[in-house]
């Protein structure tokens, strides 16, 4: 009788990010399959829900992490850091590397920010290496290394969509790899709608992304004010998620940032604070969801996909999104894909769905049944699967 597979799992954000999220949806698909074990970063929300399903984790805070960023500079400062933090890490290594090497037949990185981990682990063990690549990066001479090292180190990489396995090629990246979509299954319509959202006449976007300048979540001040100048102020934005400025932003933003204002400081210097509604972080985004009539990711990465994308459309929620590539925002029927930020241009979006609720309804059934093609967790589970299974039997 063939045994089953021992995995352990590496996750850097422990519920409080998308990356996070999606393992977990794999770990529930998998775990009556696979003797799986999850070590996080971060402590969390993450751990409650592994405990719910009988999975164990544990918290490891002394995990390295580090990946490249567009800026030389940055670069610097980050892997000076990160060569720091593996120093002291020494005995988290050591009890990793004797961990893996008595329990485990392969070891899973959810995320390509563990490649210096993966590398130095894979000096010292034979047992195979998965690695999930969940984001573009920039074309560096930073990148590229990176896209190296994670080469040399790891058997196999699971990318969320094609846009992450052209990018990881045209970056030098070579080795076998599989796209598999994340996994976000339709919601149950008894989700309660979070108490915290008003329950009036506004028609409600909501947001799932923890502030960064890519993100492009200060857009959404941009859309609130063009509403406003075209006298429609029956929008309220609901967002989830850490609004903290850096300081290094452009602009009036910038000027926020460095007087120690957040998001909601920004939205009330441009006049539309009373359209916004700031939650922080909240541990069940399908609550918001449930809330809200759309969801609107307005990045500056062009990357209309990711973790609150699918999950809206799981949830029946149209989405509005920046790019071209239309796998799951698809214009006109799953949502509003725009090929350029322009804030007039989403803001009439905004009102043509608003005002036209039987559209907006079709909107929603198409999303639900698109992402659930795509999405299937069954399906996407057993893909992953398979690659675990293939990696422990050679």
């Amino acid at each position: 009788m063939e045994s089953v597979p021992r995995v352990l799992c590496l996750d850097i954000e422990g519920g409080y990010g998308g990356s996070s999220r999606s393992l977990y949806e794999f770990v529930r698909c998998l775990r009556n399959k696979v003797s799986i074990e999850v070590w996080c970063r971060r402590a969390g929300p993450i751990e409650d829900r592994y405990a719910a399903i009988g999975v164990p984790c544990s918290v490891a805070t002394d995990m390295p992490k580090v990946s490249s960023l567009p800026r030389c500079s940055r670069n610097l400062l980050v892997y000076s850091q990160a060569y720091w933090s593996f120093w002291k890490a020494r005995p988290f290594l050591v009890h990793l590397l004797r961990t893996v090497n008595n329990r485990f037949d392969l070891v899973h990185f959810n995320h390509e920010a563990l490649f210096l981990l993966a590398s130095w682990l894979r000096r010292r063990t034979n047992v195979p290496f998965t690695m999930h690549i969940r984001t573009n990066l920039w074309d560096t001479s930073f990148a590229r290394w990176q896209t190296r090292k994670m080469s040399r180190a790891v058997n196999h990489f699971a990318f969320i969509t094609e846009n992450e396995q052209r990018n990881f090629q045209r970056l030098g990246g070579w080795g076998e790899g599989t796209v598999i979509y994340n996994i976000a299954e339709p919601t149950e319509a008894c989700i309660t709608p979070l108490e915290a959202v008003p329950k009036d006449h506004r028609f409600k976007i909501a947001s799932l992304s923890n502030y960064s300048w890519l993100r492009g979540s200060d857009r959404l001040v941009n859309v609130a004010v063009a509403l406003a100048a075209q006298g429609r102020r029956d929008f309220l934005f609901v967002v989830a998620g850490d609004i903290k400025l850096p300081r290094s932003l452009p602009g009036e933003l910038g000027k926020v940032a460095r007087r120690g204002g957040t998001l909601a400081d920004y939205a009330s210097v441009c006049g539309v604070l009373d359209m916004f509604l700031f939650l922080g972080h909240v541990s069940e985004p399908e609550s918001v969801l449930a809330a809200c009539h759309v969801m609107a990711k307005l990045t500056r990465e062009d990357n209309p996909w990711g973790r609150d994308i699918i999950e809206a459309l799981a949830a029946g929620r149209p989405v509005l999104s920046i790019g071209r590539w239309d796998g799951f925002v698809q214009n006109g029927r799953t949502g509003v894909l725009y090929p350029v930020f322009q804030a007039d241009g989403v803001a009439q979006g905004l009102i043509q769905l608003a005002d036209d609720r039987g559209r907006l309804n079709e909107m929603a059934g198409r999303a639900r049944e698109h992402v659930t093609r795509l999405c299937s967790g069954r399906e996407r589970a057993a893909d992953l699967l398979a690659i675990w299974a293939k990696l422990v039997r050679a």
